[in-house]
């Protein structure tokens, strides 16, 4: 007779790389399996929401497909021919082909590679400590956040912003750069409530007709990169129509006369011509936030993932400056609260051993890294060891066929520390598996709210999984690095980081579930004055000032407008390729996690690039034919879908697919570019230019492996 089964219910975090960092009830059976997975009632912003391909996480954590043991490849790089080793081998191996970069080219031959695969502090970041024990090559991490918190920094002053719960308590909510449906779903629970509540309008601006666009009351359809320009036409007419609140204005920024008389020339008719919206559009737009005093902006990345992300960013920033929204409650703007937690991370990260002269290789340039442009290394030593957490580069990074080449080095060792037999795992030496967030503690904040958040352990790993924690200890006394936090669990360093940073302690938090650490209502709405010396919010940022490491390489800065403006900075169309590019958020991938399991790929269906109907006729295209997309990074197959729903001129590809989905196994990322972004840097994977031409309904040829995933599942 079969024991009875026993379902807790049990508190935990996402983990995934998402604004929202959903607090979580999750259902334990029996203490070793996992079921339902549900969004925290308890949690004021996750309120009991989640997104669908969290609430099925047992169809990934318990995926048939998972790593289970430490592998060692046996055939050429790609091939997938591994035999299993063991964990002594895999880290014996691993220090020895450290040690031996070492030894030939110096210590910045060894280049740990990481990013946001999980967003647990420990997990995430204590590669960092390795790294920074051994002085390997540090990292500039460029994939994500570069523009658009260089952006709100440019304003504010500070990464942080206005309660977003006080959406909810907003009569106007404007949803801009972010497909929040998509992306993080929160974002609409409390939008909604305010519509439901209040009669609340909600303002959506994005670059295609998505998810979040059909919730709106006033959706605008701007073309990629344009976004500057809406914002200045927006300020214009404030201006214009008396609807600036000058008394603000004259208290709380720093040249307001200056910036009116620089919008003069910046009217609906010079911004619809260039973001092709109807001037009516924009002075709906304009009226709507200049009468409503309790307008909420809520500022996204989608639209800073452009070359002119910064300046977009910040254009928009200012308008809730001009309207004064900032003072009321449900007014204001927020795009991330990253400054509100104050983290004292040495321990996590080693802060404490970390040399200033080690270069820092940009994350998003592993391509040229890999293939020795002597400009990526900074002229420095080749790198010819590598250990990667957290991230798959040969899927998600951009300039595809260089990042490709570089791991097919047979004189680069590579380690990769993964769930899943990632196409970067396929390209490594080594591969070890790693937990999931269920199977080990960690510690969170929340980007996109006020949260601080511990996420325990509730069941044990499968096989042989080892945390990101385990294997950084470990290899650290192979290659012998010395530091305090290789000798300390997760839970001690979790609870001296948060004694450390002032929110107490372990137990504490584990009692609580999670703290709201949200600053008081006058500090995160700026009433006692922005985060700069004399108080005022920067309509005219010093640019030079947030120059990056290596600034030299970072785009034109010394072109950026000195007020808000439309910068023309963009990869724009050519003849030769009419069309610009962006590659959006899936909602049922994130990044390139989820891409394994069965119901996100079901409901995905296949890759396929978003075409306006009447450019389609022009080419001769059809709906589901193959067509290729090119420009000077390379060339891409993929299915053209007829969609209304985008700009002409305009095409969208929802991503990310892994290679394996598009018939020659090249994926959307070929063509996306690495040169980073003023001023900066930063990887502009929304701002792309190519040519498009027909294939035909079918390929010809041959395809394989396995046809390609059937033909992209047909």
């Amino acid at each position: 007779m079969n024991a009875p089964t026993r379902i807790d219910r049990r508190h935990s975090v996402c983990p995934h790389d998402c604004p929202s960092t959903c607090a979580l009830d999750i259902e334990v059976i029996d203490g070793r399996a996992i079921g339902r997975v549900h969004g925290s009632q308890d949690n004021s912003y996750t309120a009991g929401v989640i997104c669908a391909k969290v609430a099925r996480y047992a169809e990934r954590i318990h995926h048939p497909e998972r790593l289970l043991y430490p592998l060692k490849r046996m055939g050429p790089k790609g091939a997938g021919q591994f035999r299993r080793i063991s964990w002594e081998e895999a880290l014996e191996l691993t220090a020895e082909k450290f040690l031996d970069a070492e030894r030939r080219e110096g210590s910045e031959a060894v280049w740990p590679y990481y990013y946001a695969g999980t967003m647990g502090l420990v997990m995430r970041d204590g590669i960092n400590r390795l790294r920074h024990a051994k002085k390997y090559s540090g990292e500039f991490t460029t994939i994500c956040t570069n523009m658009a918190w260089t952006g709100w920094i440019a304003g504010t002053g500070r990464l942080a912003g206005a309660d977003p719960r006080e959406m909810a308590k907003s009569d106007c909510v404007v949803i801009w750069g972010t497909n929040a449906v998509n992306t993080q779903v929160n974002v609409m629970t409390h939008a909604t409530r305010a519509r439901k509540e209040r009669g609340a309008k909600i303002i959506v601006v994005d670059i295609y007709d998505n998810a979040t666009m059909r919730q709106a009351d006033l959706a605008l359809l701007v073309k990629p990169g344009t976004d500057g320009a809406l914002a200045c036409a927006v300020m214009h007419v404030l201006f214009r129509d008396r609807l600036a609140d000058w008394e603000y204005l004259e208290k709380y920024t720093d040249c307001p006369r200056e910036l009116e008389a620089h919008l003069a020339t910046r009217d609906p008719a010079w911004a619809a011509a260039i973001t092709g919206l109807s001037v009516e559009e924009i002075e709906a737009f304009a009226r709507l936030v200049g009468t409503t005093k309790r307008t909420f902006f809520r500022l996204g990345y989608g639209f800073g993932r452009q070359r002119n992300g910064v300046v977009n960013m910040h254009a928009a920033s200012c308008i809730a400056a001009v309207t004064g929204a900032w003072q009321y409650e449900g007014g204001g703007a927020f795009h991330n609260n990253g400054a509100i937690y104050h983290w004292r991370k040495s321990l996590i990260e080693g802060l404490d051993s970390r040399n200033p002269a080690v270069r820092q290789l940009d994350q998003s340039q592993i391509g040229r890294v890999l293939t020795g442009d002597a400009e990526a290394l900074l002229d420095g030593p080749p790198v010819t060891a590598m250990l990667i957490q957290n991230t798959n580069p040969v899927s998600v990074a951009p300039e595809q066929d260089k990042v490709k080449a570089g791991f097919a080095r047979e004189d680069l060792f590579v380690c990769v520390h993964e769930q899943f037999m990632t196409e970067t795992a396929l390209m490594a030496d080594v591969v070890i598996p790693a937990t999931m967030f269920m199977e080990h503690d960690d510690l969170y904040q929340g980007g996109g709210h006020q949260h601080v958040m511990l996420g325990p352990k509730l069941i044990g790993p499968p096989g042989e999984c080892r945390s990101n924690h385990e294997v950084i200890c470990a290899l650290a006394e192979r290659v012998g690095a010395e530091h305090p936090g290789f000798r300390m669990s997760p839970r001690e360093i979790i609870d001296w980081t948060l004694r450390e940073s002032g929110w107490g302690t372990l137990e504490d938090l584990e009692a609580r579930k999670f703290l709201d650490v949200q600053p008081p209502f006058r500090e995160a709405h700026y009433l006692d004055g922005f985060a700069y010396p004399d108080k005022k919010f920067r309509f005219k940022p010093d640019w030079t000032k947030v120059r990056a490491p290596n600034a030299g390489a970072m785009g034109p800065w010394q072109s950026m407008p000195a007020l808000p403006d439309y910068w023309p900075a963009i990869e724009e169309a050519t003849d030769e390729q009419p069309f610009r590019l962006a590659t959006s958020p899936a909602r049922q991938f994130l990044n390139s996690s989820f891409n394994e399991t069965p119901t996100s790929l079901a409901k995905e269906r296949r890759p396929e690039v978003m075409i306006h109907p009447d450019d389609a006729v022009v080419l001769g295209v059809e709906q589901g034919d193959w067509v290729r997309l090119s420009n000077r990074r390379g060339a891409v197959l993929i299915r053209a879908r007829l969609f209304k729903g985008v700009r002409r001129g305009v095409l969208i590809a929802e991503s990310i697919w892994p290679n394996a989905y598009f018939p020659d196994g090249r994926g959307i990322n070929t063509l996306t570019g690495a040169d980073q972004v003023a001023p900066f840097g930063g990887a502009a994977f929304h701002d792309n230019r190519v040519a498009l031409e027909r294939v035909g309904p079918e390929l010809p040829g041959e395809v394989t492996p396995a046809e390609r995933r059937e033909l992209a599942l047909v």
